[in-house]
């Protein structure tokens, strides 16, 4: 049975337009995970591509869509690494997208995942008091032991052995947000702050970090009632509605602050990038999502414009910097947070061999295909190994959690911080509160 015109997405003069701009160069091959993994053309973006023109042109049956089709389209990271070096501005973004969301609309989950989606996606992620809870009592696992116990035993199921490796040294304090949080010194303006969900309850020290580098800086740091989950895995999963109704509030929330600070890469590209596309048959609140979208700045490429006082205390430490694919790839921020580290006196900073090669977390990736993404994970660690550092720096919530994965895998003395994280630690040298390690 033919697919021609069972998924008009596929078929659409656009999207085969798309389609038409790749020149089958191959430029892209060597910036793929996947194809460093697997070595296979149909695993690499210009295999990819050439299955997504078969299938906008009707050769795939229902079966076959479903099936293969689908699991070399999946496979996917969706680090975009292949559209950074592509010298032809092929959209990829774009096609991964409009086919990863097509399968996602016709597949059929079953009861297991369905309860699994329904429990991850819509009572827990839109709920940050839930999954401090939950990371609670994670911290209480580690703190007793039982963390390492079980990781001796290893008797858990693989997904919730994937997802147990990701769990990063917890710290379980909890800011109140009811109140703004005051500059400190001279009042230079006021920002809004994106505090997510997984960054908030598993990240906390993050958020902190941000909040007092914020302050340092002269800026009283608000924090609107009514914001809630980015709503990127409920997009990517094809749950367009509930990603629309998360979306709304988070817009509706911001509505009265001119700038935005977010913290987390993979969160910015969705607040910056995703919201606008998700309204497009809704005029109110398409320009609503616009000047919602213009507002965000990641914390890098915010300080770099508004570092009002230098941070001056010393870090001893040799680092290294692994970009978040997304703040690099779709948001562009590259240069900022190296500029950032380079501010800090006594850091010795060396770049990875290949710091734009994904770490493997892309969202759910690491717990869905933790096989892959683990390969993936230890090719990146490779190189970090070889650059001798102490600490590991990056700057998205995923990539960070996915990181403590790869210290405990390669079995190597380092920690894994947020860039904020260094900021304050200097920060906090200047008033003589900390030695700055």
């Amino acid at each position: 049975m033919s697919g021609q015109g069972i998924y008009p997405e596929l078929t659409s003069p656009n999207f085969k337009a798309l389609l038409d701009t790749c020149i089958h160069c191959g430029l892209c091959m060597q910036a793929c995970p996947t194809f460093a993994v697997f070595g296979t053309e149909m695993d690499s973006p210009r295999g990819r591509i050439r299955l997504m023109k078969a299938a906008s042109e009707g050769r795939f049956g229902i079966e076959e869509f479903n099936n293969s089709f689908a699991k070399h389209i999946n496979l996917c990271l969706s680090c975009l690494a292949c559209q950074s070096a592509c010298p032809s501005n092929v959209k990829y973004s774009q096609m991964i997208e409009i086919v990863k969301l097509t399968i996602a609309h016709h597949h059929k989950p079953g009861i297991f995942e369905r309860f699994v989606r329904w429990l991850g996606f819509r009572q827990m992620m839109p709920y940050v008091g839930r999954l401090r809870f939950v990371a609670r009592f994670l911290w209480l696992y580690e703190a007793i032991g039982l963390q390492k116990l079980v990781r001796l035993l290893g008797f858990l199921p693989k997904p919730l052995k994937a997802m147990e490796a990701i769990l990063p040294p917890i710290v379980p304090k909890y800011r109140n947000y009811s109140k703004p949080a005051p500059a400190i010194g001279e009042k230079r303006g006021v920002v809004a702050f994106f505090i997510g969900c997984i960054q908030e309850a598993f990240l906390a020290q993050v958020n902190e970090a941000t909040i007092r580098v914020l302050q340092r800086n002269g800026y009283e740091v608000h924090f609107p009632k009514g914001q809630t989950c980015c709503g990127a895995a409920h997009l990517h999963f094809g749950d367009d509605e509930f990603a629309k109704n998360l979306a709304r509030k988070n817009i509706d929330a911001f509505e009265n602050y001119d700038v935005i600070i977010n913290n987390a890469g993979g969160c910015g590209a969705t607040l910056k990038t995703e919201y606008v596309s998700l309204f497009e048959d809704d005029p109110i609140y398409l320009e609503k999502a616009k000047k919602f979208s213009d507002k965000v700045k990641d914390i890098s490429e915010f300080l770099i414009d508004n570092l009002h006082v230098l941070p001056k205390g010393e870090v001893k430490a040799k680092v290294t910097y692994s970009d978040s694919c997304h703040l690099r790839h779709v948001q562009k921020v590259i240069d900022q947070p190296r500029a950032l580290l380079s501010s800090i006196p006594g850091l010795e900073f060396v770049e990875i061999k290949s710091p734009d090669r994904c770490c493997g977390s892309a969202g759910v990736y690491n717990i869905i295909y933790s096989d892959i993404a683990n390969q993936i994970l230890d090719m990146k660690m490779a190189e970090i190994a070889d650059t001798s550092a102490e600490m590991i720096v990056t700057s998205n919530t995923g990539c960070q959690m996915q990181l403590w994965n790869g210290v405990n895998r390669a079995k190597i003395k380092a920690k894994v911080v947020h860039l904020v994280e260094l900021l304050d630690m200097s920060y906090r040298a200047m008033d003589g509160k900390e030695s700055g390690r």
